[in-house]
């Protein structure tokens, strides 16, 4: 392989060889830069053997959806990106990273008074625990870092099972408002994280321009 740092190297070839990924998805992979963009490259290194993979090992920033064919400079709905990840469900998967399996769409969760629907709902049977993931088409706000910690605290409390792990949430926007990241529970809770998306495979270097100015930041 044709990759010069050697922890990223031994990423892929787990990566590949725990999760049976062909040599297409290994590619995209690879010229995606999967292995710089998970968060934990702030602190840390990725963790060696499935026992040691921890919440922050596989979230990444940003994410890349060129494969759901929609144009960045095309106006959309965030029930056009939800409907284009779910019909390319295994190219998110894909993205998403290592030990994901679908669990919901649109999940109902329903109290006394209101009726609430959870955009996407996925399964870590490695971490044993839920990630919920909201979209948003726009910027990111202080009230969808309130929406979504209302989410997850009605999710773990109606749905999650009582031996799964803490539920994971991620806010998937188009922008990213770093004051917000900074001064609500996004900068306190383990659990919580807001990562950008993308609708196109970026260059080598603006991924790398985002990543060095995401981990000085």
């Amino acid at each position: 392989m044709r990759i010069e740092n050697p922890k990223a190297r031994e990423y892929y070839l787990q990566e590949s060889s725990k999760e049976h990924r062909s040599v297409r998805q290994l590619e995209r992979q690879v010229h995606t830069a999967s292995f710089e963009r998970l968060v934990s490259q702030k602190s840390t290194d990725l963790p060696a053997a499935e026992h040691d993979i921890q919440t922050n090992t596989i979230i990444k920033d940003p994410y890349v959806f060129e494969f759901t064919g929609i144009l960045s400079d095309v106006d959309y709905y965030e029930s056009d990106l939800e409907k284009a990840l779910i019909n390319n469900l295994e190219h998110f998967l894909l993205e998403l990273g290592r030990g994901f399996t679908f669990y919901a769409r649109q999940k109902h969760i329903q109290t006394e008074t209101s009726d609430f629907y959870i955009d996407l709902v996925f399964y870590n049977f490695h971490l044993k625990c839920f990630l919920i993931i909201d979209l948003k088409t726009t910027k990111l706000t202080h009230q969808d870092v309130w929406q979504m910690d209302m989410y997850v605290r009605m999710f773990d409390d109606m749905i999650k099972p009582e031996w799964d792990n803490p539920t994971i949430w991620l806010i998937l926007c188009a922008e990213k408002e770093e004051t917000i990241v900074k001064y609500s529970v996004l900068n306190d809770n383990k659990n919580l994280f807001a990562s950008k998306y993308q609708l196109y495979l970026p260059t080598e270097q603006e991924l790398q321009t985002y990543i060095d100015h995401h981990l000085s930041s």
